[in-house]
Parts: C-alpha cells; structure tokens; sequence
C-alpha cells in the first residue's frame, strides 16, 4: 500500500466536507452538520483560519482526512496539538491510513515542540478506543468534557436577552 498525506488546499473543501458528513452519519450525529463547503473553505483556508486539515491517499484514491489546531498547557507552558476529527472511508480502513495520519500528527507534534498531542473520543466507540490504545495513547478518564453551544453559549455569554435574539 502506497499512503501519502498532505496538507490540504482550499479546493479540496468538497471532498473534507464529504468526509464530515460520513463520520456524522458514523457517529449517528449526521444531523447536527450544520457546516457547507464555503463554511469549509472560509474556516480552514481562510485569512483568519485557526485549525489545519491534512488528507491521505491510499494507492492514488482519497482515503482520510484530519483536523487539528494547536492548544496551549498552561502547566507545561507549551503548545499542545489537538486533534478535532479524524476520519477513514469504510472502504479503505484496515490499510494503515489511520495510523499514518495520527503519526503524521504525532511528527508534526514533535516538530513544533508540543508538550502533548491529544483528542477525544466517544465512549461507545471501542474500535476507535482499542486502535488508540494499541499506539500508546491512555484514556485522561479523569476529565469531563464541557460545552456551552448555541443558545446557551449565547444567554450565557450576553445574558437572558441573547436567548430569543
């Protein structure tokens, strides 16, 4: 197998967005996409974008994808890097492309002298979790994930008004 991964550019935001909407479905979450190509394209491409995107080739045909922005550790006063998604057609898996990008990743983390390279997986996902385990990477089960999106992030950041703007 021939696995080549490369940075993206911005005329391949078909293809990311593609790939967002299949790991959607496969996280049984396809409808909260709320994201378009051009959302794509002015995110990860644009002037002020902050996250990266990488894409992986097995044998000539588009195999992946992954996300990732760089994080800060206040504790170890470093940049961290921080997997968003990362993705492997069903077709493809089993290939090595998952791994290749998370060691792409991983080489990236060490050129840029990060203190850590993480992301986040969901608890039901024991593939994933076996896969992750199988490199060296351990579960941080002694966090919680909080988010505050939508109308909550609104209300709470502009107060009771912002719930009904």
């Amino acid at each position: 197998m021939n696995i080549q991964i490369h940075p993206a550019q911005p005329q391949d935001a078909a293809s990311i967005h593609h790939f967002i909407t299949e790991l959607a479905i496969y996280e049984r979450a396809e409808h909260e996409v709320k994201a378009s190509v051009a959302d794509i394209e002015a995110t990860l491409f644009g002037p002020d974008a902050k996250a990266q995107a990488l894409l992986c080739h097995v044998d000539g045909q588009l195999a992946g994808f992954a996300v990732y922005f760089f994080s800060y550790s206040t504790w170890l006063g470093k940049n961290g890097l921080y997997l968003e998604d990362l993705y492997v057609t069903p077709q493809i898996r089993g290939a090595g492309a998952g791994k290749a990008l998370l060691r792409h990743l991983a080489q990236l983390a060490c050129e840029q002298n990060c203190g850590r390279f993480e992301w986040s997986v969901l608890d039901w996902n024991q593939p994933a979790i076996d896969f992750y385990q199988s490199i060296g990477a351990a579960p941080q089960s002694e966090w919680v994930r909080y988010r505050l999106a939508g109308a909550d992030l609104r209300h709470f950041a502009y107060g009771e008004d912002a719930a009904t703007a």
